[in-house]
């Protein structure tokens, strides 16, 4: 089996082979739904025509959740299956999934009571059950509001409460899922597209996008987890769906006496009281999101009109930071693909996760959300072994440690312990304390190859960009060993650095001169080249 890093564009290992499985779509659902089935000893194939998290996988709230305005629309099973997937995400990635604060402020009049919140929090921690990476909620006064959280609107409001969920970098995870999945033998490759897929089995056609040179293997079973281009593949056989775009803004951080705030908020906007969250993100503030359905898988750019809506449901509740369209750092958007159905509104449309079956052997991967596709991807590869006419497998996915992992400590505690190590360890080699901390949190034992790629060269611990807690060593190692092609892949998904900053076209070119001199560079000992095809 190959390591699960450096990840190689395996070309060589696509073409004209066979597998049991090929998935199609580098996001969540398709990273899990490959890593999976190679766990269970099917061979598979998995390819992505852009880069991996490079749609709606790197355009999400950035949470490890279980989704407690779900339970609004009693959508109980939803809720109960996140919480637990919330606990295991936890345990096998705790260097990519942390525990985040939320305070949810309760203001007369507003539509759901304190009471209900009460009831509604209760039974989140009561569902969740178990051991969980998050403390209890708890009850906050008025006072209580107003002293730790100055920045909200003190005008009608009666207190609050303050419940754990988590967070984590949603292209960060996607990417060390695929990693994962090459470490169990899966054979990936990103900026490869899907031509035609014919009654399978048969041969799959494919398009290298970067040379347009043709490729073709022969596939038993194909997943589509296109995301919100999901169905394209089955043609006129497509299953309906419904798709939901949202935006997000990336804001400046709310500071308290001289000090960032650590906690996220869960606020209901006065316009049409939608839920919306602002949280804590790498130094700045994340607001969102929007909900619009579309007819267009892709997501286009934010409009002035969500823009707006969007600062003036935070300004509401939050005159504290002050926030307009000039404070507005960076903003992105994301498509999904839901089951298409009858209801009220957007927020009531059921985002469980089904997978359709258009034609024999192509499955279609709909709805679901970030937190669940590693339990809803196991469900896929059941029904790929079905289909198949394999014996069926229990998934072992939830047992594994993702690559990075420090699985020797074990516990929350153990973690910390390791991480502060860690911090250390980077100090000394020169790195900034603030970019030291988000290493662990964005490589975990990966760091090692960040230190050996110090060591060869100490000028690599500068940062990228003065305002991003992000190393010239993290673009090095993204080019030679998480399969980079662009100053896109690097400086969006690999780090998002381009959501943080205004104005990052110096650092684009500094990528591109290291992408132009990387070919058969090495990192250290156990760190090889990313090999290119």
């Amino acid at each position: 089996m190959p390591a699960p890093f450096p990840l190689l564009r395996n070309l060589a290992g696509l073409r004209g082979q066979r597998f049991d499985l090929l998935v199609v779509g580098g996001g969540i659902y398709g990273a899990w739904t490959a890593y999976d089935a190679a766990l269970r000893g099917l061979s598979v194939a998995l390819v992505e025509r852009s880069d991996w998290a490079a749609g709606t996988s790197s355009a999400s709230s950035k949470l490890i959740h279980g989704g407690l305005r779900y339970l609004e629309h009693f959508e109980f099973g939803l809720v109960r299956h996140a919480l637990a997937e919330r606990r295991t995400l936890s345990d096998i990635a705790p260097h990519l999934v942390r525990p985040l604060d939320f305070v949810v402020p309760v203001w007369s009049g507003a539509r759901v009571s304190r009471l209900q919140l009460l009831a509604g929090l209760a039974l989140y921690d009561l569902m969740a059950s178990g051991r969980q990476p998050v403390a209890r909620f708890r009850s906050l006064s008025r006072a209580a509001c107003l002293t730790h959280y100055p920045e909200l609107r003190a005008a009608g409001l009666r207190g609050g409460f303050r419940y754990g969920d988590c967070q984590e970098d949603d292209a960060r995870m996607t990417l060390f899922v695929v990693a994962a999945a090459q470490g169990a033998g899966a054979v990936c490759a990103n900026r490869l597209e899907v031509a035609a897929v014919p009654e399978l089995p048969g041969e799959v056609q494919l398009r290298d996008t970067e040379t347009g040179a043709p490729l073709a293997l022969h596939a038993q079973c194909v997943v589509d987890a296109c995301g919100p281009w999901a169905g394209r593949l089955a043609g006129a056989a497509a299953p309906p769906v419904k798709r939901v775009r949202g935006v997000h803004l990336v804001l400046p951080p709310i500071l308290r006496e001289g000090r960032r705030g650590h906690e996220a908020f869960l606020l209901t906007a006065p316009q049409d009281g939608r839920v919306f969250f602002v949280i804590p993100w790498y130094g700045r503030s994340l607001l969102g999101t929007t909900e619009a359905a579309v007819d267009a898988p892709e997501a286009g750019a934010v409009t002035a009109a969500e823009r707006r809506y969007l600062l003036e449901a935070a300004r509401a509740w939050l005159p504290g930071p002050g926030w307009t369209d000039a404070d507005v750092i960076g903003q992105f958007a994301g498509t999904r693909a839901l089951q298409d159905e009858r209801a009220a509104n957007l927020s009531a449309v059921t985002r469980e996760f089904t997978l359709a079956e258009p034609r024999p052997r192509l499955l279609c991967a709909l709805g679901g959300k970030f937190t669940t596709a590693r339990c809803d991807a196991a469900g896929v590869v059941d029904r790929v072994l079905a289909a198949l006419g394999r014996p069926p497998q229990r998934a072992a996915t939830h047992r594994r440690a993702l690559p990075g992992a420090p699985v020797a400590t074990a516990g929350p505690c153990g973690f910390e312990r390791w991480h502060a190590q860690s911090r250390q360890a980077l100090e000394r080699l020169g790195v900034d304390t603030e970019a030291a901390c988000w290493l662990g949190l964005r490589h975990g034992t990966r760091i090692a190859c960040v230190q050996d790629l110090l060591r060869e060269n100490p000028a690599w611990s500068a940062r990228l960009h003065p305002e991003a807690p992000f190393l010239v060593a993290e673009a090095v190692l993204a080019i030679r060993e998480e399969m980079a092609r662009s100053s896109d892949d690097v400086l969006r998904r690999r780090m998002p650095l381009d959501l943080l900053v205004r104005q990052a076209a110096p650092q684009h070119a500094q990528v591109e001169s290291l992408l132009a001199g990387a070919a058969g560079r090495r990192t250290g000992p156990g760190c090889g080249p990313n090999l290119q095809s």
